[in-house]
């Protein structure tokens, strides 16, 4: 714990800047609309002493009832509607608000857990976060405590807090797809979940991935303009996708570089030519189109074992000008 701590008083100056972007481009931690609207409430009391309540949002109303295509070997080929539910859980003490985003249409589908970046929301990556779930996955979303938009104190080093509350969540979320009354009930692939981040959520992904808050249920991650959080990549080699621009002014390029470097696992490097430090994650620019397009394939292979979508991930990451792939991936 020391060592993740002192790891994360490094970030301080590097990550300063470090937050979401609106779904239009614009910089800085703006939200879209918060989810609206209750079907009711549930309290969960286990083992694992969190709590959890959960309201489903007005985000899109009713659901249709095709099955999406299973886990075995091809992911969907579909753009599905998507609505959302917010959940309240708790790990020692600290509250973990939690978005959830999810195909309208009924079945099972595969688990994301994305980490926002420094005073940065669920909200504020909902363009991200939806296009993942429109591609036929769960994607939940949590505000860490402590470098939330909304936290007070703000505090920085609680990032290093952030891994074992990122795996809190995925053990939470899992969890609804068997409880009575839940709007996840049936509809979460329990056997297959992944975790992506940007800027200090990416660091708390590549805490996933490491030592002692190693999460061994990842089979796939991407890291977005990230860096290592001290430790190496440990347990079951799983397929990651890094992802930075080479001109990020926040966290620089070398760090995230480093860490694909030192990474022995399948791996694939997007880099963005002249990139900053996270204006592709939105909009429609031929960079943006590249990051959208390499990351749903990392998660369609890794979660789905869709064999195609490994393939083309060179060319969904070769935009002459804009962006260049490598890899082993």
């Amino acid at each position: 714990m020391r060592r993740r701590l002192l790891m994360a008083a490094l970030l301080l100056a590097s990550l300063a800047g470090c937050g979401t972007q609106a779904a239009n481009g614009a910089p800085g931690g703006v939200e879209s609309a918060a989810p609206a609207g209750s079907d009711g409430s549930f309290t969960e009391d286990g083992s694992g002493a969190l709590a959890a309540r959960a309201g489903a949002s007005a985000t899109a109303k009713g659901a249709t009832t095709t099955a999406p295509a299973a886990s075995s070997g091809q992911a969907p080929t579909q753009t599905f509607a998507t609505t959302s539910s917010q959940f309240t859980f708790t790990r020692a003490g600290r509250t973990l608000r939690t978005v959830v985003w999810y195909p309208k249409t009924a079945g099972r589908y595969p688990l994301v857990l994305w980490s926002h970046g420094l005073h940065g929301s669920p909200e504020g990556y909902s363009g991200v976060t939806q296009k993942i779930a429109a591609a036929g996955f769960v994607v939940a979303a949590p505000a860490y405590p402590g470098t939330n938009d909304k936290a007070n104190p703000f505090n920085q080093n609680d990032m290093a807090n952030q891994p074992a509350d990122a795996s809190a969540v995925i053990t939470e979320v899992l969890k609804l797809d068997a409880q009575a009354g839940s709007p996840l009930a049936g509809r979460i692939d329990t056997a297959h979940v992944g975790a992506a981040g940007h800027s200090a959520g990416g660091y708390t992904t590549a805490g996933l991935l490491s030592g002692s808050t190693r999460d061994a249920r990842l089979k796939g991650a991407v890291i977005v303009s990230g860096g290592s959080m001290g430790g190496k990549f440990s347990g079951t080699a799983t397929p990651v996708l890094f992802i930075h621009g080479d001109a990020d002014a926040t966290v620089p390029y070398s760090s995230g570089k480093s860490l694909y470097d030192n990474c022995t696992w399948p791996k694939g490097l997007l880099t963005l030519l002249g990139g900053d430090h996270g204006a592709a994650l939105f909009g429609t620019t031929p960079a943006a189109n590249a990051v959208s397009r390499s990351m749903l394939d990392l998660f369609r292979y890794g979660l789905y074992g869709d064999a195609a979508a490994r393939s083309r991930l060179r060319s969904d990451g070769t935009v002459s000008g804009a962006a260049k792939y490598d890899g082993t991936l």
